[in-house]
């Protein structure tokens, strides 16, 4: 079930991201380690009365930059602003309203979105600054006074944010669907893919601007199944802003990634892995997204005995936290073994659902524990209890034992690899959690 999305937007050094922290209720860095994958944070998730939801921290909207640069961040900003349910404009009363606030409002109201309009750095308590008054003049109803760093009018605009967010029922209404994000680098082909499917293997096809948390998700109903299409293309790297474009690109990546079911991952033959493929890759893997890489314009490839094969091996050493995903090579200009991918998405989507009995899991953990024993340290050994599954989407599972510092990472890592290798689990990663005598078991 997609949640209710509420994205931060304003002009630089109005306190967006010390609000966006406030609402997390944590300090998010902006790099979180991941063995094999770091990522940028721009999303997290937040609950109020009782309703979970995303937010979202954009950059700054700066209209005097560079014309170059204007274009990227207005781009970036009507990203956030078309995704969105709930928009929260951040000003401050100290400049008072701006001519850069004046044109964000302009944006705003065209896009048609429930804006929240808060002033902040509005620190002192008791009475209110008459200043705020000015800011009635953007045309977005009452402002909220904020004080981001002290936490006061946080409350308001959460109620606020609540008022507009969509019935809990219509976030049900598409479950039946698989929603199926296409992810990549720009120019990969996600756009010529979604183009292909759309145009070969269409039954029924709505295309919904606005209706959908996204600018356009397209439907597909086909001898298949049924499934909502999330396409993420549209992004040009520009030679002067590449590291803001890239930048662009995961935020756009991360927000189709967030509302997905199963995830495409495109990438280049050409090119093999890159960078920002293992970046983008390290999304689907740590959102716990059910995958699928699909390697594309396999048909530009000059091929030689095994090339298949040779290429499937490099994906897996630089993609070394993804060995789970099957690998499909395709050409999204022929049309070449594209009728596969909508197997290997069934495929993965059912495997992510899968739910394994406490006594089949325990079978297989004494035959574990059997060919391999648990490790020791300094004459004490791990005892494993029991393991037992919590969750879907990513399959979930806890481990009971003695001591969990007993329990390296290597071994647990072997149990995953048994539980695999006799259940299977393709396409999905799956977590493991590990629990001593004593825990809380809530």
């Amino acid at each position: 079930m997609a949640k209710p999305l509420v994205a931060i937007v304003g002009r630089p050094n109005v306190g967006k991201s010390l609000l966006f922290n406030r609402l997390c209720g944590q300090k998010l860095s902006i790099v979180e380690d991941t063995p094999g994958v770091t990522r940028d944070r721009l999303y997290a998730e937040c609950e109020w009365r009782g309703r979970t939801f995303n937010i979202v921290d954009t950059g700054g909207i700066e209209p005097r930059a560079d014309n170059e640069i204007l274009l990227f961040m207005r781009e970036q900003a009507m990203l956030a602003i078309n995704s969105a349910d709930v928009i929260l404009f951040i000003t401050e009363i100290g400049t008072g309203v701006t001519a850069a606030d004046e044109e964000v409002a302009t944006m705003l109201q065209r896009s048609g979105k429930p804006v929240v309009l808060c002033v902040n750095k509005m620190d002192s308590t008791g009475t209110v600054n008459p200043d705020i008054y000015e800011f009635y003049s953007l045309g977005l109803g009452d402002p909220i006074a904020l004080s981001a760093v002290h936490g006061h009018g946080t409350d308001e605009i959460l109620d606020a944010c609540f008022d507009y967010f969509p019935p809990e029922e219509a976030e049900g209404e598409e479950d039946e669907r698989i929603r199926v994000a296409v992810i990549g680098k720009p120019n990969v082909g996600k756009s010529s893919l979604v183009n292909l499917v759309l145009g070969e293997k269409r039954v029924i096809v709505a295309n919904m601007p606005g209706t959908t948390r996204d600018a356009v998700d397209t439907e597909l109903d086909n001898e298949h199944g049924k499934y909502t299409f999330i396409d993420t293309a549209g992004i040009r790297r520009k030679s002067k802003v590449d590291d803001r474009i890239e930048k662009f690109s995961v935020m756009r990546a991360q927000l189709a990634i967030e509302r997905a079911d199963v995830c495409l991952i495109m990438i280049d033959a050409r090119e093999g892995v890159t960078e920002q493929d293992t970046k983008i890759a390290g999304l689907a893997h740590e959102a716990g997204k059910a995958s699928v890489i699909v390697v594309n314009k396999w048909d530009l490839v000059e091929k030689e005995t095994n090339t298949m094969e040779k290429m499937r091996k490099d994906i897996y050493r630089d993609l070394s936290f993804m060995t789970y995903a099957p690998i499909v090579f395709i050409s999204a200009l022929t049309g070449q073994r594209t009728n596969r991918i909508f197997e290997l998405i069934n495929y993965v989507n059912e495997q992510s659902h899968m739910r394994i009995t406490t006594g089949q899991l325990n079978n297989v953990l004494a035959d574990a524990q059997a060919h391999t024993q648990p490790p020791t340290d300094k004459g004490k050994r791990l005892k494993i209890y029991y393991m037992t599954q919590t969750g879907v989407c990513p399959p979930h599972f806890v481990i009971f034992c003695n001591d969990r510092e007993l329990f390296h990472f290597s071994y647990q890592r072997y149990i995953e690899n048994q539980v695999r290798s006799v259940f299977g689990l393709e396409g999905t990663p799956i977590t493991i959690a590990i629990r001593q005598k004593g825990d809380n078991e809530e």
